[in-house]
């Protein structure tokens, strides 16, 4: 069996930036165990998968470990491998998840996602965890991933955790934040327990960092830079009707056949 695949770098205009994210269209579902083991094979935070389905697509996202239930870099990286190699018109894609149906639009050089808005929860802060990422904590709060908040985006690019430690918490992942300087947020995050030690630039995260810096900061539109020695940059809008706008750019890096 031979299968197209794509390496999309998604949230930045230029590759070796951003989020490296596989993309696998199919004609029709592989098996569970075989979707897992490309994406162990990939070793990139994601590889995502879709089949058409009515006037839309069923798209699906795994890390090198586990499906997860909602991707942002890999569905951007997704609809514009429809966009742009597989000759995709529509203005607007329909994708059918895990997460609900989530859609992508054309916004210019964007690719604009409309996501759930996240709701992250105040919680009280374990004192092993300042202590694994090596950080003072303002404070933390919690909607599928912890969301650490510190108070100097410095802090942010000098973080060293101690992924091990990071590991022992029963979350997604941990993201890190602050007010930035040239962008309104700046962020890292930390995902041992899913397989993936640090993800360049998360899109799903924002849907809640989205939702903190809105309130905190008194502004809809953020600018968003997230990443440490890889960095990515997103574009977050949140709406009145509990959605929320993610755009980004992306570039091609490869296309290629797998064999199986």
């Amino acid at each position: 069996m031979q299968l197209p695949i794509y390496q999309v770098d998604a949230f930045t205009d230029r590759v070796l930036g951003g989020n490296p994210a596989a993309v696998c269209p199919l004609e029709s579902w592989l098996d569970d165990v075989t979707l897992q083991r490309i994406a162990e094979e990939n070793n990139l935070s994601e590889t995502a998968y879709f089949v058409r389905e009515g006037e839309g697509y069923r798209l699906r996202w795994f890390t090198p470990a586990v499906e997860v239930d909602l991707c942002g870099h890999a569905t951007l990286a997704a609809a514009w491998v429809l966009f742009n190699e597989l000759g995709e018109t529509a203005e607007t894609l329909r994708f059918f998840t895990r997460s609900g149906e989530l859609r992508v639009s054309r916004n210019g050089a964007l690719l604009a996602m409309d996501f759930p808005l996240g709701n992250p929860q105040p919680l009280e802060v374990p004192p092993a965890l300042a202590a694994a990422l090596g950080c003072d904590i303002e404070s933390l709060h919690y909607a599928d991933d912890f969301f650490v908040i510190v108070r100097d985006a410095q802090v942010i690019d000098l973080l060293t955790p101690d992924i091990a430690a990071l590991a022992q918490f029963d979350v997604r992942g941990i993201c890190v934040s602050a007010p930035g300087v040239e962008h309104d947020i700046v962020s890292r995050w930390f995902g041992p327990r899913v397989g993936v030690n640090e993800d360049p630039v998360t899109g799903s995260a924002h849907t809640s960092l989205a939702r903190y810096w809105s309130q905190r900061l008194g502004k809809n539109l953020l600018n968003a830079r997230q990443g440490g020695a890889r960095q990515g940059q997103l574009r977050c809008e949140v709406r009145d009707n509990g959605r929320v706008i993610i755009s980004g750019q992306a570039a091609l890096y490869l296309r290629g056949t797998l064999y199986l």
